[in-house]
């Protein structure tokens, strides 16, 4: 890594900090970090003419930590065990319903608009975590970087339409909550149920991972089919 791969680096932690205190003062969508912050990064990299390979070179330590954040998503779930058994039922049909109807409208819409099969490949796993959407991606032989593009797409969509789905609708309920942006936004949404409350976040994270897990079970089996 190169003194300006690390300076690169060292730039985008703090533009997100600075981003992230400013969105806790004034929780504005247009001030969240997941939007933002890309947004900042790119305009330097173009104006400054930096090739993307060099603010690799020191970013993917961050990329390499969604793993082991996503498995740290473990706490709450067993810090909430109980409720989970509770719900497990209502949980795991609204997971498997809400999966299932992303999937097949994704595929609809892309058949529609006579999509490549590779982009096709992307826009199913846009709900599923990025780790996994992009090991998937590499097992079917997709596009990882499409990949990556439609599921922060997806979830910078989710922290913006959920909580406005949530408000609309009155959805009180936070196992509802954490079921809708989990599902539909991965690890965007969950951010976002934990801002809702611990039961909205916990669900939320296990059923961003049972998206995940479905996924690597299915889409696989429906690129055969396409």
């Amino acid at each position: 890594m190169t003194w300006l791969s690390l300076v690169l680096l060292l730039f985008t932690m703090a533009v997100y900090y600075g981003i992230k205190s400013l969105y806790r003062r004034k929780p504005k969508i247009y001030l969240s970090p997941l939007l933002l912050t890309p947004a900042v990064v790119i305009v330097l990299l173009l104006q400054a003419d930096i090739p993307y390979e060099t603010y690799n070179a020191g970013a993917h330590w961050l990329t390499d930590m969604i793993g082991p954040a996503t498995i740290a998503l473990a706490v709450p779930l067993y810090k909430n065990v109980a409720l989970l058994r509770k719900y497990a039922v209502e949980i795991m049909a609204s997971v498997l319903v809400g999966s299932a109807a992303g999937v097949a409208t994704s595929v609809w819409i892309a058949k529609g608009l006579h999509l490549d099969v590779k982009i096709i490949d992307g826009l199913v796993l846009r709900s599923t975590t990025t780790p996994i959407a992009i090991a998937i991606t590499d097992m079917i032989g997709g596009i990882p970087a499409m990949t990556a593009l439609f599921v922060l797409v997806t979830g910078l969509l989710g922290t913006v339409v959920g909580p406005m789905l949530i408000r609309l609708f009155r959805i009180r309920s936070g196992v509802a909550q954490g079921v809708l942006l989990g599902t539909s936004a991965h690890t965007a949404g969950t951010t976002t149920a934990f801002e809702f409350g611990a039961v909205s976040g916990t669900v939320s994270s296990i059923a961003m991972l049972v998206t995940a897990l479905l996924a690597l079970v299915v889409v696989p089996w429906l690129v055969l089919l396409l």
